[in-house]
């Protein structure tokens, strides 16, 4: 697997989807004055599930232009990783008015999800029903 495998405009494309389709979900739950309309604990586990769906998705698209491996998986999952900070730390941290610690304790951590996902589905992918 090279770089150009996964550091390409398509899956840059699908990695700011993993971000921002997530991004886009949470305003349904807010009022119009920036008010959360359910509890927050309910919040917080429909956004894990949102996130998780929309990424599972997603990686399924990925892989369909690359072979999918472990190593594949681990590498694309980093780099969408890198990617949802990134624009975490520029977008959603500045409008939250979050320290950078509760932001990692609230939200960041959750992100390792997505190569924790990409690269068992590479594995997954890799070694079939031969388990």
């Amino acid at each position: 697997m090279t770089r150009k495998d996964f550091l390409n405009a398509r899956t840059l494309l699908l990695g700011f989807a993993s971000w921002a389709a997530p991004f886009a979900a949470s305003f349904l739950f807010f009022g119009p004055h920036g008010a959360l309309l359910i509890p927050q604990p309910l919040f917080k586990s429909l956004m894990i599930l949102i996130g998780g769906a929309c990424g599972a998705f997603l990686l399924l698209r990925a892989f369909r232009r690359m072979r999918p491996t472990f190593r594949a998986g681990l590498a694309l999952g980093l780099f969408w990783l890198a990617l949802n900070l990134a624009l975490d730390l520029a977008i959603l941290v500045p409008m939250a008015g979050m320290t950078l610690s509760l932001y990692v304790e609230d939200i960041g951590l959750r992100y390792l999800l997505i190569p924790i996902m990409a690269a068992a589905m590479g594995r997954a992918a890799e070694i079939g029903c031969n388990g």
